[in-house]
């Protein structure tokens, strides 16, 4: 939910995703990077540069490199995983510390929408596994069917 812009996002895995905004409901999905490039867009990326800047900076050079231009958006960690899902964004690297309350919810609408949330690994986030409650560093793919592993292994 964001306050202040009254909306809201829901999604069930393998029914679907949905945004509520000024009390319309509107079906979301993620969109392909196929559909990025043939239409000559850049690759919009949702980071925070103050959190792991070096490491975000290194990462946009290399999507930059594979991929073409690319063009960033800021904003909370919760909303950023939704821009994905809605397909307003393409990935978010999340480089730096986080915690469970701060991604599972929005992890949820991330698969129902259907892309994904993986750890730098590239194994799906998992929660209420360990000790502590702090995510390992992440990425939240639109379109997991493209090869990010080039990408994001580096």
């Amino acid at each position: 939910y964001v306050p202040v812009k009254n909306i809201s996002y829901a999604g069930i895995k393998g029914v679907g995703a949905w945004k509520y905004e000024n009390g319309q409901q509107k079906a979301i999905s993620t969109r392909t990077i196929k559909s990025r490039k043939d239409q000559q867009l850049p690759i919009e990326v949702v980071a925070s540069r103050s959190h792991g800047a070096e490491a975000v900076e290194n990462f946009l050079a290399r999507v930059s490199d594979v991929l073409g231009e690319v063009e960033t958006k800021n904003m909370g960690s919760s909303l950023k995983l939704c821009l994905v899902a809605e397909g307003q964004a393409d990935i978010y690297p999340r480089l730096a510390l986080t915690s469970e309350w701060d991604t599972a919810a929005a992890q949820a609408v991330v698969e129902a929408a259907g892309g994904k949330v993986v750890d730098i690994d590239l194994n799906v986030m998992r929660y209420n596994t360990k000790d502590d409650i702090l995510n390992p560093f992440f990425f939240v793919i639109g379109d997991k069917n493209f090869a990010w592993d080039n990408i994001l292994k580096q």
